[in-house]
């Protein structure tokens, strides 16, 4: 489960200054260049072929060259993450984050600071980060929940950190301080047995919905030997989430190649059916969480009246002194058998423990 991770640090070698590309002769505005921050700039082939991830590592290196203090710049938040390969729900911003330890001080139209305590950064390809379990936290903090689980999930599966790491950058953040209640729930939630971003943004949803708590990555078998190992397991269901590279159909796999790619998978999900129920979902029923609730609940997997992913504890927010914080998440009734809903706003009856508002695709 653990080793390098599947997505390399962005590789900033091929980035090229203005005043050196005019030295060698070039002008980089003239075509065959993209520039991905004032006075730095990749060949358009290379930028043309870069991840969502890479682009934003890409514009991070590019930062760092052109700041005035260089690299001693310390890069934080969903930028630590771009330069460590870590992947993201969201759209990557614009914008690239530092970390900085005191109020005041500037940033500009690009470069934002982060407020938090002191880091013992690490150095990736010449670029001061954040390290991973920092890096988590100051996600969860900051950011949405589907990032920073995404976050923690990748870490903790390629052993970038572990979950002592984040439980002991978690400890240095001071108990009333902004976002440290959903930092303890995604140092709570995060589980390296996920193997995917769209896998972990399942569980984050199936968190919010009050659904309960499955097992990952449960191995099946049969008289024929191995079936395979399947992504969510509840007590009488199976849980599969359909990515793009779900069946690992090669890239410029002939028809044919990927025809036999596809029959083995449906003859893996029928001897999976002939032992459990199997629901399956795509990306387009995690934006919707109404869609994934009656995915789940056609094969008998129905919220629960209250989550039991976590202690009461870990989901309530920060109180007064000698008052309980506010449990947070989301309110999920069902209107007849196999029709659950989404509530869109607070229930009247008293059941409104996890309320949290209506959930939006980010």
């Amino acid at each position: 489960m653990h080793g390098p991770p599947r997505h390399p640090p962005f590789d900033p070698s091929q980035l090229v200054r203005t005043a050196d590309l005019r030295r060698a002769g070039t002008e980089p505005s003239r075509g065959g260049w993209r520039q991905v921050r004032t006075g730095v700039w990749l060949p358009e082939a290379s930028f043309a072929a870069l991840t969502p991830v890479d682009r934003h590592a890409a514009l991070v290196h590019a930062t760092m060259r052109t700041h005035r203090t260089g690299e001693s710049v310390r890069f934080a938040g969903e930028s630590a993450a771009a330069v460590l390969g870590v992947p993201r729900i969201s759209a990557w911003p614009t914008t690239v984050r530092h970390l900085v330890t005191r109020r005041g001080v500037s940033g500009s139209s690009v470069l934002r600071p982060l407020l938090g305590a002191e880091s013992e950064c690490v150095r990736v390809h010449g670029v001061l980060v954040t390290p991973p379990a920092r890096m988590v936290v100051d996600l969860a903090r900051y950011g949405t929940l589907q990032d920073a689980v995404t976050a923690a999930d990748y870490c903790l599966r390629h052993g970038m950190c572990t979950r002592e790491d984040l439980t002991e950058e978690l400890a240095v953040v001071p108990r009333r301080a902004r976002g440290r209640a959903s930092a303890a729930r995604v140092v709570a939630i995060a589980d390296g047995m996920s193997m995917s971003p769209g896998e972990s943004f399942s569980r984050v949803q199936m968190f919010r919905l009050l659904i309960p708590k499955p097992r990952l990555q449960v191995s099946f078998s049969d008289a024929d030997g191995h079936i395979g190992d399947v992504d969510f397991w509840w007590e009488r269901a199976v849980g599969e989430f359909d990515g793009r590279t779900k069946y690992r159909i090669p890239a410029g796999a002939s028809p044919e190649e990927a025809g036999r790619v596809l029959w083995a998978e449906k003859k893996r999900e029928d001897r999976l059916r002939r032992r459990t129920e199997v629901a399956r979902w795509v990306w387009a029923d995690l934006l919707r969480p109404d869609r994934l609730l009656a995915i789940l609940a056609d094969q008998g997997v129905r919220p629960e009246r209250r989550s039991t992913w976590l202690d009461q504890g870990d989901l309530a927010r920060p109180g007064r002194p000698g008052r309980p914080g506010r449990p947070v998440g989301v309110c999920v009734t069902s209107r007849g058998p196999g029709d659950p809903r989404l509530v869109t706003g607070p229930p009247t009856d008293g059941s409104a423990r996890h309320w949290r508002g209506p959930l939006r695709a980010r």
